[in-house]
């Protein structure tokens, strides 16, 4: 009697960005923003010893928006009872609140900030995995505390505090999404050189905004917690001793100058395939307009800008 053959165990295929029918490589979601001519220029950061009169001081109340499903990966997983969905079997997770809320932690959407803050303005390539002799002449990451560039000197540097401060982003309602991220396609050392321009680092790295995220299901991703399209958090980022132009470039990176520069911010994971599109609305404003006072007495009226004003 001949026996049965069994049935092979059918493959499930990442993620590829082959997309077309003569197998060529589809173009990379992401683009690779020139570094200038002009090398960053250095200076002596301003510090926090004093607040300066002739700079700005204050507090800029956000509301982060979900345009793409949002990810940000405690590294941990889960099994489904755990977050109260029996019906999930394991699930990577995001930080959550006491009530069950998800929470972009402050450090998080600092990063993302500071990289885009880093390619409008001359700054040096802070935190690349590039090798020392491969960083272009002048772009080398600040480490003298007292030179530092212009993205350094407010986000921070090795041994020193910057200006301003994200507290963590709590989302407005309760619950989270269970979604899926695809696998992504094996890493392809041999194309690593599009990276470089004549051995050298060509440029800043950055992904595409797309309407919606890739999701190819259950059989071809990784099951992960999600703040969905219209979920809304709420920040605070907390400024002193910023110039006009620091806090205005930091306005334009936010995405406040929609006329000009309708700027959406890429969080967290899943980036190649659509994930983490945010938009920033800065709902209130609170300037300090007297810092003396703040001192001397313990009901000092506080100055908001909330509506047109803040316009």
């Amino acid at each position: 009697m001949t026996p049965t053959p069994k049935p092979k165990r059918r493959q499930t295929k990442p993620y590829s960005p082959t997309s077309h029918s003569d197998g060529t490589i589809a173009p990379k979601p992401y683009r690779l923003i020139s570094l200038p001519k002009q090398k960053p220029k250095l200076g002596h950061p301003i510090g926090q010893d004093k607040y300066y009169t002739d700079r700005y001081h204050g507090t800029l109340y956000l509301t982060l928006t979900v345009q793409t499903a949002v990810h940000i990966s405690t590294g941990v997983v889960e099994m489904g009872t755990d977050v109260k969905q029996k019906s999930i079997p394991l699930i990577k997770t995001m930080t959550q609140g006491r009530e069950g809320n998800l929470i972009i932690p402050g450090s998080s959407f600092k990063g993302v900030v500071r990289s885009a803050y880093e390619a409008i303005t001359y700054s040096c390539l802070c935190k690349t995995k590039a090798k020392s002799h491969q960083i272009p002449n002048g772009y080398s990451e600040c480490r003298n505390k007292t030179q530092l560039c212009t993205t350094c000197q407010v986000f921070g540097a090795m041994d020193w505090q910057g200006l301003i401060h994200f507290t963590d982003a709590y989302c407005q309602s309760v619950g989270f999404r269970a979604g899926f991220i695809p696998s992504l396609y094996r890493p392809r050392p041999e194309e690593g050189q599009r990276y470089f321009k004549q051995g050298k680092v060509a440029g800043r790295k950055f992904y595409y905004q797309t309407i919606r995220a890739i999701e190819k299901g259950q059989q071809q991703g990784i099951l992960v917690q999600q703040a969905a399209k219209n979920y809304s958090f709420t920040s605070q980022l907390h400024y002193r001793n910023l110039t006009i132009a620091e806090l205005g470039t930091l306005l334009i990176v936010l995405g406040q100058d929609q006329a000009k520069y309708p700027i959406a911010l890429k969080v967290g994971g899943g980036k190649p395939i659509g994930m983490g599109t945010m938009t920033v609305e800065v709902t209130k404003l609170e300037q300090a307009t007297n810092l003396r006072d703040r001192y001397l007495s313990y009901q000092v009226t506080p100055n908001h800008l909330t509506g047109e004003p803040l316009q």
